[in-house]
């Protein structure tokens, strides 16, 4: 049976027939990444890291972004699709040994903001990844390189370029600057993943999968530490939005901060939770995981926005229309957006409850029965459940 290459049209294109799952001899590539890198945790210390660039040249951040998935409302097959275009060219190094000629190209890519052409000479033949991160979209094109080489000059924001060549800074400080200075978050995370960011001493490279987390908690505690010295909120605020099947609602209660994550999956009825109090939370959250620390982070904004504090109970729906994997980056922004919009106010937890029950498929008291947060409340409040 023929097919036809989604790249170029023809049929059992050979130039592309990676594409369609087969394995092909490349010797080389050349096209614009981005720009996008990928540090794998497998055999850590030991580990991948690499550049992601399609065969094509131009604009390409859409194939990578999760900010630009969300602002644009790609669905799931089209990601997949851009997803499928990008060839992982990596080489396995020392986390600490940072100095190699592929890894000096590869920080570039990762300081700049701008897709960027470069050109790779292959090892050996393009395969099928086997490593797959649920945190991170689809990574499925893998080949080990035996050169690459920028085509042009990265173009990289003053801000980054002074904090990478800053190396007195602790990387906290670093990603709270960045921060600041409107980095999105997906470049803080490739920056300190490259081992671009700290003191000198410590600087290695981190595992994607773990420089997500370490990007979104860091920031949301340094923000939460300040939090926690604003007055309370009033009334009760309900925010909500949806992207991809992942339906959020977004409980903001008048209380001293906590933080409380409940995600179900509609397809098996998984379910899984997270909670912090007004202390600083200590263990990793190893059930919601990444998302747990991407909400949080969204939620930090907002309050910091509005110099508010508040009881936050972030509920999930994971709904079947979510059939694949899209990364952590999706839930960030779906969660940033649902602040972005107009929400709706109450005078008690009952009625707030009662409206967020209109948008759920699945009655909210599978969510409540797994909450910590409204058990507090249940033993202190008692009255606002009758």
């Amino acid at each position: 049976m023929e097919k036809i290459c989604k790249i170029c049209g023809r049929q059992n294109c050979d130039k592309h027939s990676f594409f369609l799952g087969k394995t092909v001899n490349i010797k080389e590539f050349s096209g614009s990444s981005p720009p996008e890198i990928f540090v794998g945790r497998w055999n850590y210390p030991n580990v991948y890291a690499g550049i992601l660039s399609p065969t094509e040249y131009g604009d390409t951040q859409i194939l990578s972004s999760s900010e630009l998935w969300h602002k644009n409302k790609v669905p799931i097959y089209k990601i997949m699709e851009y997803r499928n275009k990008l060839i992982y060219g990596r080489t396995q190094n020392n986390i600490k040994k940072l100095q190699t000629k592929f890894l000096s190209v590869m920080k570039e890519v990762a300081m700049t903001n701008k897709s960027i052409a470069a050109e790779f000479k292959l090892k050996k033949p393009i395969r099928k990844n086997l490593e797959q991160e649920s945190r991170v979209p689809l990574i499925s094109n893998a080949a080990q390189v035996e050169n690459v080489s920028l085509q042009e000059n990265p173009k990289i924001e003053r801000k980054v370029d002074y904090l990478v060549n800053d190396t007195d800074v602790k990387s906290s400080v670093a990603m709270h600057e960045l921060h600041k200075s409107g980095i999105e978050t997906s470049s803080i995370i490739k920056i300190l993943s490259a081992g671009l960011l700290g003191l000198k001493k410590n600087r290695k490279l981190v595992p994607t999968r773990w420089s997500i987390t370490a990007v979104d908690s860091t920031l949301s505690e340094e923000k939460l530490e300040k939090i926690k010295y604003f007055p309370e909120i009033n009334e009760y605020l309900v925010f909500y939005d949806e992207y991809l099947g992942n339906h959020y609602e977004i409980l903001l209660m008048p209380r001293n901060w906590s933080f409380e994550v409940i995600e179900i999956s509609l397809k098996n009825f998984s379910v899984w939770q997270d909670y912090e109090s007004v202390f600083k939370r200590k263990k990793y959250a190893d059930s919601v995981t990444g998302a747990y620390y991407a909400n949080r982070l969204a939620v930090a904004e907002y309050l910091e926005r509005i110099k508010r504090q508040a009881s936050v109970l972030v509920i999930r729906e994971v709904r079947p229309e979510y059939y694949a994997p899209c990364g952590v980056g999706i839930l960030r922004e779906t969660t940033r957006s649902a602040f972005s919009k107009e929400h709706n106010k109450f005078a008690s937890l009952k009625e707030a409850l009662a409206d967020i029950q209109t948008r759920l498929r699945s009655p909210i008291s599978r969510f409540l029965e797994k909450s910590q947060l409204m058990n507090e409340l249940r033993q202190s409040k008692l009255s606002e459940f009758v």
